[in-house]
């Protein structure tokens, strides 16, 4: 089912690792005769530095800065050198100037690079540190170099982690985003979408109960219904509720609902949306498949951990779902999702647990009118047995035992596409089961345009507790009528398809919607980002 461009074997995403490198010149014999012009101007022109080591603490990454990595008080202060924080304003570029500064070690270049985005590099924020003896602030500011390392926001490799490049308290690592914040000292915490945004693809949509999607994301991640639920958008219209939101790191607030849900009965009555858009999901109204409304998934029926803190994700069994952008939904028209033909990319973070091999576990894009209105009207990620359409290397449909990343383009789950004996249920060989208590699962929807008019649409996937993602697909869409070009309505699924097709069951943590198609350097920074989150751990 899946269409084909180039098949093959499964391609590794990859990453590009640099790493900068300081020599340090051994003083000639004249020095000694300096020595006495040295020790006065010493006062003045001197000064201390130390190593500093902060370590992550947002979940997202527990590696700091290597110490020797261009901590060395001689180069750190490094007369014009380390003073000259011009060179670690030129970490604009990353390398921060000549130098001893450090800022060549703050590994911006290197940072870009995404996923291994080396720690020794990004303990070049020690340098940065030196920031913190203020050697030319401009030197700390270097947080500027951090800013590259936006592509190694997250980096499984955070650029050394939490802590790295950004200068003196390595604002950066994770994210690398605040340049002048790593001049202050102030540790910001990265998420996905700040990572997509970073590559040129702002969520539209950004849905978990686990942790903040952006690292600056203080609102509530999901709202609790205690008591007896109803069905559909209004489902907690006789409970009470409390809103569960983040604590300091990103991560869900679970001790509150612990307290909250102790004796009673708890749902999630909204999944919050953490982007401006306020595309919130509540259970879906019927739909022309099912055609009654979604029952909320149950609070208390999936709980995990981050970097060895509690959460809950979303269990969604048959008969649950939730919606957003839909007539009869609780946000009944969707702000900023793709339409038409227009490129977008998602993913979501699910498991291999509890699949039922029905229609449809997906989180995306679909139908506004809750009908199944035919080929390319609907584009969202998949993860599961493939029903009765496409499959992936191993073959088969047995719930939970081959599962894989497919896309849901209505009317055909696909797992990519052949045009050799074309259908929606072929069996694409490069497209591999993925076996993992937490799996990454993304699609990219690109335009009609690419590949000689014949569009394309690419499959990602990866264990989401280590190593990058595969690609599975990448290639031209169905040649089958309707598929080019899409026709995209841009109402958001979770756990049904776009008809409320709502037969499946399946585990959901976290998902986006994202403008554009991203590249491989942005989903490599992406699910860097997402080991670093430390699922299961």
């Amino acid at each position: 089912m899946r269409h084909g461009a180039a098949l093959g074997n499964p391609e590794t995403v990859g990453a590009a690792e640099s790493k900068g490198a300081l020599r340090a010149n051994a003083g000639t014999s004249a020095a000694r005769y300096l020595v006495p012009l040295c020790f006065a101007l010493a006062v003045t022109a001197c000064v201390a530095h130390r190593p500093f080591e902060e370590p992550g603490d947002d979940g997202s990454s527990d590696e700091t800065p290597d110490a020797h990595g261009g901590s060395g008080g001689a180069i750190g202060s490094g007369g014009a050198t380390g003073v000259g924080g011009k060179s670690g304003t030129g970490g604009a570029t990353g390398g921060g100037g000549a130098a001893g500064s450090g800022g060549a070690t703050t590994g911006g270049s290197s940072a870009s690079g995404g996923i291994g985005a080396g720690g020794t590099t990004g303990s070049g924020g020690k340098t940065g540190s030196g920031g913190m003896t203020s050697v030319g602030g401009a030197t700390g500011s270097g947080g500027k170099t951090g800013s590259g390392g936006m592509t190694s926001v997250g980096g499984a490799t955070g650029s050394g982690g939490m802590t790295s490049v950004g200068g003196a308290t390595g604002s950066g690592g994770m994210t690398s985003m605040g340049g002048a914040p790593g001049a202050g000292g102030t540790i910001v915490i990265s998420g996905p979408c700040d990572v997509l945004a970073a590559g040129g693809n702002p969520c539209v949509a950004a849905h978990s109960t686990v942790r903040a999607l952006y690292g600056s994301y203080t609102g509530p991640l999901y709202q609790l219904c205690k008591g007896t639920p109803g069905t559909g958008p209004s489902s907690c219209a006789a409970g009470t509720t409390l809103d569960i939101g983040v604590l300091a790191g990103g991560h869900a607030d679970a001790t509150s609902q612990d307290t909250f849900c102790t004796g009673a009965t708890c749902t999630i009555s909204i999944i919050y949306d953490q982007s401006p858009n306020g595309n919130h999901l509540k259970p879906a109204p019927a739909g022309t498949n099912k055609n009654s409304p979604d029952s909320p998934a149950n609070a208390t029926d999936v709980k995990i951990t981050l970097n060895g803190i509690s959460a809950y994700g979303v269990y969604i069994k048959t008969g649950m779902g939730y919606r957003a952008g839909c007539t009869g939904c609780g946000v009944v028209t969707a702000k900023g999702t793709a339409t038409g033909d227009q490129p977008e990319t998602e993913y979501m973070v699910t498991s291999q647990n509890g699949l039922v091999d029905q229609c449809c576990f997906d989180y995306g894009n679909a139908e506004t009118d809750k009908n199944d209105d035919g080929n390319g009207t609907a584009e969202a990620v998949y993860f599961g047995g493939g029903v009765v359409w496409g499959t992936g290397a191993e073959g088969g449909h047995t719930d939970n035992t081959n599962p894989w990343v497919m896309a849901d383009l209505e009317n055909g789950l696909f797992a990519g596409f052949s045009t050799t004996n074309p259908s929606n249920a072929q069996r694409i060989t490069t497209n591999t089961a993925l076996h993992f208590s937490f799996v990454t699962a993304a699609i990219v929807g690109d335009t009609a345009a690419q590949n000689a008019g014949l569009g394309r649409f690419a499959i990602y996937g990866g264990d989401a507790t280590a190593g990058a993602l595969r690609t599975m697909y990448d290639g031209i869409r169905p040649t089958l009528t309707g598929y080019v070009p899409m026709k995209k309505q841009g109402s958001i699924v979770l756990g049904i398809a776009g008809d409320n097709s709502a037969s499946s069951s399946g585990q959901f943590f976290e998902g986006v919607m994202a403008s554009g198609a991203a590249t491989v350097t942005t989903l490599n920074n992406l699910q860097a980002n997402i080991v670093a989150a430390k699922y299961g751990q």
